[in-house]
């Protein structure tokens, strides 16, 4: 998506809690014509996922230019993934024709539990080999650049919050539906992350007492019946034949019946899931993004339904479930508001 207007002024409510947020990263929270970060200076947001890797320039406003998508690289070796990183950050920097000095910094979300104090990967449940890895170190030494790095949803709740759909809420649970379910969450003006930095993580909620087993090592997450891997696997069992989600949609929207019933389960169990995160933390909003989200109100319309006959009245009534407004830019625009 193309530009992205710089946040209006807001409440001193909402202004406070955007400044709690911002504050773990060093950053200093600014508004209508407030200056964000030095003059000149550009950011690049990465989105790191199991099966895509996103990325992009971002100016002060959140606007993304000189966007670039590749695949991840086959089995996500390590070597191969920061090789192929490496090679993209140097592209885009090259492409859009700046000196390397008027980079800001780098900021990453990847797709698993961060120690982002430190800049280590703790692991990634779709993908091995990346245990205890320290991705920030890795980065810096090779890039000569300043690189921050945290959960992927993390960044597009960050991105959500202060320019897209979340802005302006108090209490914030964003969603991403892709590969895996990853989730964050925005409590009284903040994130939460949890004991050990490792909170939000809905995707690994179960709603069976039986089930598939996770990567997580868990069984029946939610995760295992709504992810894309699951919905393509699926797919092909119902068709008898491979194909995209993209066409699964097209399928429905012109009346296929065996295409709606797919995104109408899927938007049924993510309402039975998203029942129990809104009985519990009564949020303002819950924002859902990831390339799954992009069939829209054949899921999110199921879901709503499912989450206005199972929740509690006060909290049924008082939340919203809607789609991530920043689209396939969330992660990077969001990714980029971890630089300092």
């Amino acid at each position: 998506m193309r530009g992205r207007e710089v946040l209006p002024d807001t409440s001193s409510r909402t202004k406070r809690g955007i400044s709690e947020i911002l504050r773990p990263y060093g950053l200093r929270m600014t508004l209508g014509n407030r200056k964000k970060h030095p003059k000149g200076s550009v950011k690049i947001g990465i989105d790191l996922g199991a099966t895509r890797i996103k990325m992009g320039l971002v100016d002060k406003r959140g606007r993304v230019s000189h966007r670039r998508q590749i695949n991840t690289p086959v089995n996500a070796k390590k070597k191969n993934v920061i090789d192929s990183l490496v090679e993209n950050i140097d592209g885009i920097i090259s492409e859009a024709g700046i000196a390397r000095k008027n980079v800001a910094g780098i900021g990453m979300g990847v797709p698993g539990p961060t120690d982002f104090k430190k800049g280590i990967v703790r692991y990634f449940p779709n993908i091995k080999g990346w245990e205890n890895t320290p991705l920030k170190s890795i980065l810096e030494k090779r890039l000569g650049l300043k690189v921050n790095i945290d959960n992927d949803v993390n960044a597009m709740t960050l991105g959500e919050y202060v320019f897209g759909a979340g802005r302006g809420a108090g209490n914030v649970v964003c969603l991403t539906l892709g590969t895996g379910v990853g989730g964050g969450l925005i409590l009284n003006g903040g994130i939460y992350r949890g004991s050990t930095m490792a909170a939000g993580e809905i995707g690994h909620i179960p709603i069976n007492e039986s089930g598939p087993r996770c990567n997580c090592r868990g069984m029946a997450c939610i995760e295992s019946y709504i992810g894309n891997r699951y919905i393509l696997n699926r797919i092909k069992k119902i068709f008898g034949r491979a194909i995209t989600l993209e066409e699964l949609t097209r399928l429905a929207k012109k009346g296929n019946k065996a295409a709606k019933r797919i995104w109408e389960d899927v938007g049924t169990k993510l309402g039975i899931a998203l029942t129990g995160v809104v009985n519990l933390l009564n949020p303002d909003i819950v924002v859902v993004g990831g390339g799954v989200s992009n069939a829209g109100e054949l899921i999110l319309g199921p879901a709503r339904l499912e989450l206005k006959k199972r929740a509690m009245k006060d909290q049924a009534e008082h939340v919203k479930l809607v789609r991530a407004r920043l689209g396939e830019d969330a992660g990077i625009i969001g990714a980029s508001l971890l630089v300092n």
